[in-house]
C-alpha cells in the first residue's frame, strides 16, 4: 500500500486520522500505542507474511536494550547488533556473497534468492542506533510502544529519514497540541511530495526506464541518449525520493510528529562534501557517527582519515544495493571525498560556480552504476556519453520536462521551505486543493510506479 495509491490516500489514511484524533481527544494516554498498532497495520496490509519478522525484531532489540540497563553487560547489546545484521545479511546479501565465493573460488555455489522484507535496511539502521547510543548514554528508556513506534512508526519505514531516539521520544511523552497550522502543513507536505513523485519522478522514470532497459539489453546508446539516460536518472531519483520525503515529512506532522529535514537542495551543492550535507542528510549523519568517527574519522591523521571515508561510503554503496555496483558507487564518492579533503587541505580553492559545475556532472556520472544493472550496462552508458555509440532512443518530450525538473531542483525552494513560507495563506490552501484532485485524477490511472528507494 504505497503512499501514491488510491486505497492509502482515500481508505487507510483518513481512517487512521480519524481514529487518531479519536484517540487524542478521549484517550490521550493511548496515543503512543495506537500509533505503533497503526504502524503494524499498514506494514501487514503491504505485505503481512513479515510483520512477525518487524515484530520479533522490535521485541528483540527492546529485550536487549532493558537487560543491559539492568546488567551493564554491554556484550548483550553487541549480540543483538550482531543478530539484527545477520538477519540483514541472510535476507539482502546471502546471494551477493555466494556469488563473488563462486567467482573467486569457482566452488560453483548455489545462488539463493530471498525475498527482502519491506524497509529491513532503515529498521535494522533504527536498531543499531538506539543500542549503540543506549551504551554512549545518548538514549533514554523506552516503553515497548514506544520503541515500536521509534523504529516502526509508518511515515517513515518505507525509506526513512532514519531517527534518533532523542529526536522522536520527547514527542511520543509531551506532544504538541493540535493545530490548525500543523496540520495545514502536513497537507501542503504530503501535496507537494505526491506532485514530485507522480508528476516528475514518474514522468522522468516513462523517459528513461525504457533507454536503461535497452542498454541493459545490449544496446549502445548514441551521446543524446546517454546523456538523456544520465540526466533523467539523476533528476527521477531525486524526486522520486524527496518526494517520498515530503510526503513522510506531511503525514508524521498529521499525527502530530517531526521528523527530521532529509533533502537540502542537494543538486545545488558546491562541493562533494556539500553534496552530502544535502543529501539523504540522516543517512549522511548516520554514516558518520556510526561508522565514519569509530573507524578513526579526522582524528587520526589524514591517511587514516582517508580510509575512513573510502570504507565509509564503499560499505554505504553497498547497504543501497547487494552489487559491485553500488560499491563502486559508494567507492567513487569515498575517492571524491578524500580528494576534497586534500584540496581543502593544500589551500586550494574552488569559485562556487566552478564547484557547482564539477559537483554536479560528478553526482550525474556517478549515478549511472547506481541505476545500472550491472558494469557492462554502465559502461555501454559511458561509451554514448563519448560518442562511441550509435543507437538513438531518446524522445523529444524528455527535454521540456528535464529543464522544468532541473530548474526546481537547483533554482527552486525546497518543499519545506515553501510550505513555511505559504502557510497560512487562503491562496495556498486553494492551490493545494487543486493539486491534489488533480494528483489523485493521476494516481487513479494507475500510471504511478514504485518508489525507487523501497528496493534498498
Amino acid at each position: 500500500m504505497p503512499f501514491n495509491s488510491l486505497p492509502f490516500l482515500l481508505l487507510f489514511l483518513p481512517v487512521a486520522l480519524g481514529l487518531h484524533a479519536l484517540c487524542v481527544a478521549r484517550r490521550p494516554g493511548w496515543r503512543v500505542a495506537w500509533l505503533a498498532s497503526l504502524s503494524f497495520a499498514f506494514y501487514g496490509w503491504w505485505d503481512l507474511r513479515v510483520v512477525p519478522l518487524l515484530v520479533g525484531s522490535v521485541a528483540l532489540n527492546w529485550l536487549a536494550g532493558e537487560a543491559y540497563r539492568r546488567s551493564g553487560r554491554s556484550g548483550l547489546l553487541a549480540a543483538a547488533i550482531v543478530v539484527d545484521l545477520g538477519l540483514l545479511g541472510v535476507c539482502k546479501y546471502l546471494g551477493f556473497f555466494a556469488g563473488l565465493a563462486d567467482a573467486v573460488t569457482g566452488a560453483d555455489l548455489p545462488q539463493v534468492s530471498l525475498a527482502l522484507p519491506l524497509g529491513l535496511s532503515f529498521f535494522t539502521f533504527q536498531h543499531i542506533a538506539y543500542l549503540v547510543d543506549l551504551r554512549r548514554g545518548a538514549a533514554d528508556r523506552m516503553t515497548l510502544a514506544e520503541y515500536a513506534v521509534y523504529v516502526a512508526f509508518f511515515p517513515r519505514v518505507i525509506a526513512g529519514p532514519l531517527v534518533r531516539a532523542s529526536e522522536l521520544v520527547p514527542q511520543l511523552r509531551a506532544p504538541e497540541p493540535p493545530s490548525a497550522d500543523s496540520a495545514a502543513r502536513g497537507v501542503m507536505l504530503l501535496t507537494a511530495g505526491l506532485a514530485k513523485k507522480v508528476f516528475l519522478g514518474d514522468g522522468l522514470g516513462a523517459c528513461v526506464d525504457p533507454l536503461w532497459a535497452a542498454a541493459a539489453a545490449g544496446g549502445q546508446p548514441d551521446a543524446a541518449t546517454a546523456a538523456q539516460a544520465t540526466i533523467g536518472y539523476a533528476l527521477q531519483l531525486y524526486f522520486d525520493f524527496s518526494g517520498y520525503t515530503d510526503m513522510a515529512l506531511g503525514l508524521a506532522l498529521l499525527f502530530g510528529i517531526v521528523l527530521p529535514e532529509n533533502f537540502r537542495a542537494p543538486y545545488r551543492a558546491v562541493s562533494i562534501q556539500d553534496f552530502w550535507r544535502r543529501w539523504h542528510i540522516t543517512l549522511s549523519l548516520f554514516l558518520r557517527d556510526y561508522l565514519y568517527i569509530p573507524l578513526g574519522g579526522s582524528r587520526h591523521g589524514v591517511p587514516r582519515q582517508l580510509l575512513a571515508l573510502f570504507a565509509t561510503m564503499a560499505l554505504g554503496g553497498l547497504w543501497h544495493g547487494a552489487g559491485l555496483t553500488f560499491v563502486a558507487w559508494g567507492a567513487a564518492h569515498g575517492i571524491a571525498l578524500g580528494l576534497h579533503v586534500l584540496w581543502r587541505r593544500a589551500g586550494l580553492r574552488l569559485p562556487a560556480a566552478a564547484g557547482f559545475l564539477a559537483t554536479l556532472a560528478f553526482v550525474c556520472l556517478a549515478w549511472v552504476p547506481f541505476r545500472a544493472p550491472d558494469f557492462a550496462t554502465a559502461l555501454a552508458v559511458y561509451r554514448g556519453l563519448l560518442g562511441l555509440g550509435t543507437e538513438a532512443g531518446g524522445t523529444a518530450a524528455f527535454w521540456p520536462l528535464a529543464a522544468a525538473a532541473a530548474a526546481l531542483a537547483i533554482l527552486g525552494p525546497t518543499a519545506r521551505e515553501a510550505v513555511e513560507r505559504l502557510v497560512p495563506t487562503p491562496f495556498a490552501a486553494a492551490a493545494t486543493a487543486l493539486l491534489l484532485a488533480a494528483i489523485l485524477l493521476q494516481v487513479g490511472n494507475d500510471s504511478n510506479q514504485a518508489f525507487l528507494y523501497a528496493r534498498f
